[in-house]
């Protein structure tokens, strides 16, 4: 059963994102709440998922900057008590991995997607 299980998250179509992340599976619950899956999946209040499913017209953050979960993780004003370094752009699934498996990360990104979701009428688009 576990061997069917992971050939089919391994060469599944969706899922990539946290696949990426957890490419193994096990009978074990991960110790992720709901911030760090909507953070990781990067399926959320993020601008950029919203236009992506024609659920808002523009994918831009009310500071000016592309509304996506590393926006808010590395460089919006808004989030800027959270912030964590910018990964270069081919290091970024490697970071992803790394705050993924660092709990002093994941309580920031439990902070940013919690103040997001408290405060949306920050993150309108302008």
């Amino acid at each position: 059963m576990l061997e069917e299980w992971q050939t089919s998250w391994k060469n599944g179509d969706t899922g990539r994102k946290i696949y990426n992340i957890m490419p193994s599976v096990c009978l074990r619950p991960t110790n992720w709440i709901r911030e760090d899956f909507i953070f990781f999946s990067q399926h959320g209040p993020f601008p950029a998922y919203l236009k992506r499913f024609h659920l808002s017209d523009s994918d831009y953050c009310s500071c000016g900057g592309i509304g996506t979960a590393l926006h808010y993780a590395t460089e919006c004003i808004y989030t800027v008590s959270w912030h964590m370094k910018k990964p270069a752009p081919n290091f970024e699934q490697e970071w992803l991995k790394r705050v993924a498996n660092n709990l002093v990360s994941r309580h920031k990104i439990r902070g940013i997607i919690k103040f997001i979701c408290e405060n949306r009428y920050f993150f309108r688009p302008p």
